[in-house]
């Protein structure tokens, strides 16, 4: 049994069961225990008030109980934890993720307003957690009615990855869960097409430059970025996707029939130190079909 939990967090709404499903999943994919967490939110409430008074009982909290109910619905469960605090879900959800293998969540919980994408506990989570976080969506996105929406649990797992800004612990986590689920990897990397040149006042136009050039150069690039992953996974089949245009509209797309999109976290920058989700990374969590996990960089990146 893996000693780092997968961590699902659960607020009572049918999109924190949905995480719930699909936490137990990956709990067993991994023979790791399944937490359950609820976090019930008290924004006047301090940690050291919490630790003073002691969390409140996990057999008591009704929406663990309803989750607890939905866990022994599904059976075949591995080791389960249920754990339930008081205080501020956006700051607490993020620190759920220090000793955890996966956070997972849904795309939204209960507050917020009716056509709301992305919750900010949510986002808050994919931002700050230090481990891979993944939000599963609300079935139809796509404008399909949701018992109409397609899934894809056993599709190909999809991954993001940029030629000249490789991240190591993406691609690795994309290779890990899709050895695990026995699926193929589909690795999107975009260029950008048509380049765009800014000049000045006398400047001269440059010499118009070659699109199969860029596309070969790119493709070489993240061919060699995918050499280590594949000797170290011999068993996953990939396939390299090397697209021109909008990364993240290219990584929505796929997500239709992908069982999980995979992308990365910013790195800190020297004068922006706090942590950013970048922005292909935001538009596919705010517009993808299939689950998504969010990669932090690894510690030496960071």
């Amino acid at each position: 049994m893996d000693d780092q939990p997968v961590v699902a967090a659960v607020d009572g709404s049918t999109d924190g069961l949905r995480a719930l499903e699909w936490a137990l999943d990956a709990a067993r994919r991994h023979r790791a225990t399944l937490r359950v967490l609820h976090v019930r939110a008290d924004p006047l409430r301090t940690r050291q008030e919490s630790q003073d008074t002691g969390p409140p009982g996990a057999d008591e909290d009704p929406v663990l109980a309803h989750a607890r109910a939905r866990v022994d619905e599904l059976g075949g469960t591995p080791s389960v934890e249920y754990v339930v605090t008081e205080g501020v879900p956006s700051a607490l959800l993020p620190e759920a993720g220090t000793e955890a293998r996966l956070v997972v969540l849904g795309s939204r919980g209960r507050g917020g307003f009716a056509s709301l994408l992305l919750g900010s506990n949510s986002l808050a989570a994919a931002r700050d957690a230090g481990c891979p976080v993944v939000v599963v969506p609300r079935p139809g996105r796509g404008g399909e009615e949701p018992e109409e929406a397609p899934v894809h649990r056993d599709g190909p797992v999809v991954v993001g990855t940029s030629a000249d800004g490789p991240d190591t612990a993406t691609l690795d986590f994309a290779f890990t869960e899709a050895a695990l689920r026995r699926t193929g990897l589909r690795v999107v990397t975009a260029y950008p097409w048509p380049l765009q040149t800014m000049l000045l006042p006398g400047e001269v136009v440059p010499a118009q430059v070659d699109q199969e050039a860029v596309e070969h150069e790119t493709r070489v690039l993240a061919e060699g970025l995918l050499a280590p992953c594949r000797e170290r996974h011999p068993e996953v089949a990939v396939e390299a996707v090397v697209v021109p245009g909008d990364a993240a509209g290219h990584l929505v797309g796929e997500s239709r029939d992908a069982s999980l999109v995979v992308v990365g976290r910013h790195r800190r920058r020297l004068f922006a130190p706090a942590r950013m989700m970048g922005s292909v990374t935001q538009a596919v969590l705010l517009h993808a079909h299939s689950p998504v996990a969010v990669v932090p960089p690894a510690p030496a990146e960071e």
